[in-house]
């Protein structure tokens, strides 16, 4: 390779590099053409799957700061660049792998660490950032329709509530207040008789008083 082709292929290794949100290392001899390409195309168009020299790749990734053991760059080597969710992406490496046991998945880099097969084969196990996504989803709908339900049967408790009949006990003021209103009352019964008994008494008196005269 000449020397600028050296530079502009390790130019663009660091940007992957620096770009990845994962790096899974394989090796992908004996595998056909027509197979490489069905890996890129389960991969997706956001996960670039890279034939490179090995000694490119570790130029690349020390110009990049990212620190590959150098063990995973032993015979020829195909680097997944993932972006997104890593997840998917193990997961499509193990499904492909199932079908094409000449695939060799040596480790990788995720959050900044080197990982090995058994951790990528178990990251493959785990449920995608879109399942989960859509279980949060629906948890929540769940918890708001419950809220909701619980907010409405208040409500309806409330209106009952507001649209009831006072209670009998709140007539009790009146009713006791009543002897109270009679028993002022027989005070002046008793004046009224009072005037009305005195009246005859002057009344006979009169004639004596006419006689005297």
């Amino acid at each position: 390779m000449a020397r600028p082709d050296k530079a502009a292929a390790v130019a663009e290794l660091v940007e992957d590099f620096k770009g990845a949100d994962a790096t899974v290392v394989t090796e992908y001899r004996g595998l056909t053409v027509q197979a490489i390409k069905e890996l890129r195309r389960s991969l997706g168009a956001e996960t670039k799957y890279k034939v490179a020299k090995n000694t490119l790749v570790k130029i690349a990734a020390k110009e990049a700061g990212v620190n590959v053991d150098e063990s995973l760059l032993a015979g020829p080597s195909a680097i997944a660049f993932v972006k997104g969710d890593p997840i998917t992406a193990a997961k499509s490496l193990k499904n492909f792998q199932k079908e094409n046991p000449l695939l060799v998945i040596k480790g990788g880099i995720f959050e900044g660490k080197t990982v090995t097969t058994a951790e990528i084969m178990k990251l493959a196990d785990l449920e995608s950032r879109e399942v989960l996504l859509a279980k949060l989803a629906g948890a929540m709908k769940a918890s708001m329709a419950k809220a909701a339900r619980a907010f409405d049967a208040l409500r309806i408790k409330r209106e009952a509530e507001a649209g009831a009949p006072a209670a009998p006990a709140q007539a009790a003021p009146a009713a006791e207040a009543a002897p109270e209103v009679v028993a002022e009352a027989a005070p002046v019964a008793e004046a009224t008789a009072q005037e009305t008994s005195a009246e005859p008494a002057q009344a006979e008196a009169t004639p004596e008083s006419q006689e005297n005269a």
